[in-house]
C-alpha cells in the first residue's frame, strides 16, 4: 500500500536532496560522504517508524524511480541503515573510523558485534591492517579479539623491555594462535607443520599480525663454527625488531624458553642493526601450562612470550586414507634436513 500523505513527501524531498548533496560533493564515491548519507538516511527511518514497514517499502521504491542509475536503496538495505543509525546515534562522536570503512565492512561490524569496545577494536585493526570484508568476516569468526585483545599471555615483555615497545610487543601476541590453513592430523611433526606455514605464507602473516614480514625458515645462524637453524624468522616493521619464532608439537618444556634465548642472543649479536629493537621470541607450543611457563621465563634475559597454537580439525573422508604416516614425514624431512633437532 502507497503512503500518499504531505508529511510523506516532504520527508521524501529530504531524503531526495540529501542523495542529490552527497552526488555533488562526491558523487556517490567518497566514502566519508556516503556513510554519512546512509547515517542521515538511517535517522530519518527511525523517526518515521509510526508508519511501519510500509513507510521503507514506499521510500525504496521512489529513491530507485527518482535515481534509476543509483544502487544502494533496497528495501534491505535502507533497513540496514537503520540499524547504522541505531548502533551509532551520535555519528559525529561515534563515527571515528567508522566513516572511513567500506559499507560492506560496517554491516558485518553492526550485524555480528554486539559489545561497543570489541567493536571499536574491530574498526582500529580493519584501518590498520586494510582488510577487506572477506578477511574482517574471518577475523570475526576466528574470535580475533578474544585472542588478542583481551586474552591472558604469557610473556616477560613488560619485565624486559621499554615502554612502549614492551606494550606494542604484547599486544601483538596471541594466545592462541590458529593456522585453520593447516590440517591436523595424528603424528603430524614440527617441520611437516613448518613447511605448511611457509607454503603458506600469506595466511601465516594475516594471523601473526601488522608488519610481519617473512625473513626465512629453517633460519642458519653460526656460533664458534658450530650451525644451528631457527624454524622461522620475521621482521616485524611495527615493531622495528626481528621475531624469532620456534614451533614445537609438544606441550611447552621449560627448556624450550633456554634455546629461544641462545637464539635471541645470536640474532641480536649477529643480525640486529644499531638503530632496531631488541629481537623478541614467540615460542609456539601445542599445549602450555601457564605456571610452568612463567617460571620459566622468569630469569630468562631476552624477551619471550609463549603461547599455543590450533590447527585445522577438518580432513575430507577422501583423503584420509591417502595421507602419509607420520614414519613416512619423518624419513622424507629428515632427507631434506640432515640437521639436529
Amino acid at each position: 500500500m502507497l503512503i500518499n500523505n504531505n508529511e510523506y513527501f516532504e520527508v521524501l524531498e529530504s531524503v531526495k536532496t540529501r542523495i542529490k548533496t552527497a552526488q555533488y560533493k562526491a558523487v556517490l564515491g567518497a566514502n566519508k560522504e556516503l556513510m554519512e548519507l546512509y547515517h542521515n538516511i538511517g535517522q530519518i527511518i527511525i523517526a518515521n517508524t509510526k508508519y511501519g514497514a510500509k513507510f521503507i517499502e514506499n521510500l525504496s521504491m521512489d529513491i530507485r524511480l527518482e535515481f534509476p542509475d543509483i544502487q544502494g536503496f533496497s528495501v534491505t538495505n535502507l533497513k540496514y541503515m537503520r540499524k547504522f543509525a541505531e548502533v551509532y546515534p551520535d555519528f559525529t562522536k561515534s563515527q571515528r573510523g567508522v566513516d572511513l570503512l567500506p559499507w560492506r565492512n560496517n554491516l558485518t561490524l553492526i550485524s555480528k558485534i554486539k559489545d561497543e569496545s570489541e567493536r571499536k577494536w574491530y574498526i582500529e585493526q580493519n584501518l590498520e591492517n586494510g582488510w577487506n570484508n572477506t578477511v574482517l568476516t574471518h577475523q570475526i569468526e576466528m574470535k580475533l579479539y578474544q585472542r588478542q585483545a583481551i586474552a591472558e599471555k604469557t610473556a616477560n615483555y613488560e619485565r624486559l623491555l621499554e615502554s612502549p615497545f614492551s606494550e606494542l610487543a604484547e599486544e601483538t601476541l596471541k594466545s592462541p594462535y590458529v593456522f585453520d590453513f593447516v590440517e591436523k592430523r595424528k603424528g603430524i611433526i614440527e617441520r611437516e607443520i613448518e613447511r605448511e606455514l611457509v607454503a603458506n605464507i600469506a595466511k601465516t602473516i594475516m594471523e601473526l599480525g601488522t608488519g610481519f614480514a617473512f625473513v626465512g625458515n629453517q633460519y642458519l645462524i653460526t656460533v664458534s663454527e658450530k650451525d644451528y637453524y631457527i624454524d622461522l624468522l620475521f621482521y616485524n616493521t611495527k615493531l622495528r625488531c626481528y621475531v624469532v619464532i620456534e614451533l614445537k608439537n609438544t606441550a611447552f618444556k621449560p627448556e624450550y624458553a633456554g634455546k629461544l634465548n641462545f637464539y635471541l642472543s645470536a640474532v641480536d649479536d649477529i643480525l640486529k642493526h644499531e638503530t632496531d629493537n631488541p629481537s623478541i621470541g614467540i615460542m609456539l607450543c601445542q599445549t602450555k601450562d601457564k605456571l610452568t611457563a612463567e617460571y620459566a621465563l622468569k630469569d630468562i634475559n631476552k624477551p619471550i612470550g609463549v603461547s599455543e597454537y590450533k590447527l585445522s580439525d577438518f580432513v575430507p573422508a577422501e583423503l584420509i586414507d591417502t595421507l602419509p604416516s607420520a614414519e613416512d614425514i619423518e624419513k622424507r624431512v629428515k632427507l631434506e634436513y640432515d640437521v639436529d633437532e
